[in-house]
């Protein structure tokens, strides 16, 4: 089992700048997509950014495209996501998630390994 653990999340003002980050010591996690997922209190997870295992490909969500920026260290076995101009709708608890299949995928049940997560707070 892959075992992924996320850290530097927490407290910034809306238009702040954010990086958190995903880090395993597992030797799969240079052939997973991985992917950033965020749920919110009252609400479902939703897909944030994913990325492909050379990193050459990348997704985001409409939400989070042109202010976040998803990236990989496949030597270090860390993905990181870059967070601009924060708004206060991006609170939430940020997971990071592995996929063992090669396609880039925006659905949380295409992940089949799971961090514990990381709580971002905007204040505005």
């Amino acid at each position: 089992q892959v075992q992924l653990v996320e850290s530097g999340g927490g407290l910034v003002q809306a238009g702040g700048s954010l990086r958190i980050s995903c880090a395993t010591s597992r030797r799969a996690f240079s052939s997973c997509v991985m992917g950033w997922f965020r749920q919110a209190p009252g609400k479902e997870r939703e897909f944030v950014a994913c990325i492909s295992w050379s990193g050459d490909s990348t997704e985001y969500s409409d939400s989070v495209k042109g202010r976040f920026t998803i990236s990989r260290d496949n030597a270090k076995k860390t993905v990181y996501l870059q967070m601009d101009s924060l708004r206060s709708e991006d609170t939430a608890v940020y997971y990071c998630a592995g996929r063992v299949f090669p396609d880039l995928d925006g659905t949380p049940g295409g992940y089949n390994y799971w961090g514990q997560g990381t709580q971002v707070t905007v204040s505005s």
